[in-house]
């Protein structure tokens, strides 16, 4: 029984169960494009059918991960399928327990209205907010803002965090950012601006076939 509910790998030289961060990476990615796209038609088509089975299958998977065991998401063995030839990066089961369950409790009351209601309401939009940002942040950025909170809420510094950020130590020069490089983002910020204010209407309008081709193409 222990083999099925479990939660965290035992690994050599790791005292604690860890996971694999290069997996989790990967099924978050999978997830928030599934999740985005149901949020997309949604928004522009008014057709709530995609997202209503996103959420079903992030509620699912979630849960099989929280109160089964990792190993047997969905999302996580895809995962592990496509990063099957990439060296493992371990992290702390831990603080992925704790963070999935925020995901467990957002995704529960997103299906109670959604789904098994059938109602939308900013409760539902927030909640799909919050959940692509923790998703999007974790697969692109490899930040799990769950383990933030964890070590926030625990008065305890996590262990084996992706990226080993929660270890301190200097920054390497290939880590840092010049004044420079902070010059250039904020020039090319004001130049989106001043483009987007001279440029509004452009922005704004249809562009027209400048060939006509669309046009005979109609025509025939």
């Amino acid at each position: 029984m222990k083999r099925i509910f479990n939660f965290g790998e035992d690994v050599a030289g790791y005292n604690i169960p860890v996971l694999n961060e290069r997996e989790i990476r990967a099924a978050a990615g999978i997830l928030f494009a599934i999740v985005f796209l149901g949020i997309i038609l949604a928004g522009v088509k008014g057709d709530f059918l995609m997202i209503k089975y996103a959420i079903t299958i992030f509620l699912t998977d979630i849960v099989i991960r929280v109160f089964i065991n990792p190993r047997f998401s969905p999302s996580l063995i895809i995962g592990r399928l496509i990063v099957r030839n990439q060296v493992p990066e371990y992290v702390g089961a831990q603080q992925k327990k704790f963070a999935w369950i925020i995901g467990v409790a957002l995704a529960f009351v997103i299906f109670i209205h959604l789904v098994v209601m059938n109602a939308f309401s900013p409760i539902t939009g927030l909640g799909c907010l919050i959940c692509l940002i923790f998703l999007f942040f974790e697969s692109a950025f490899g930040i799990c803002i769950g383990c933030k909170i964890y070590s926030m809420v625990y008065k305890e510094k996590a262990q084996y965090c992706p990226g080993e950020v929660c270890d301190i130590k200097s920054k390497q020069d290939i880590q840092k950012t010049s004044k420079a490089q902070l010059l250039i983002l904020f020039c090319f910020i004001a130049y989106i601006l001043v483009v987007v204010f001279v440029f509004n209407e452009n922005f704004s309008n249809k562009p027209y076939d400048l060939f006509g081709i669309e046009s005979s193409t109609q025509v025939e």
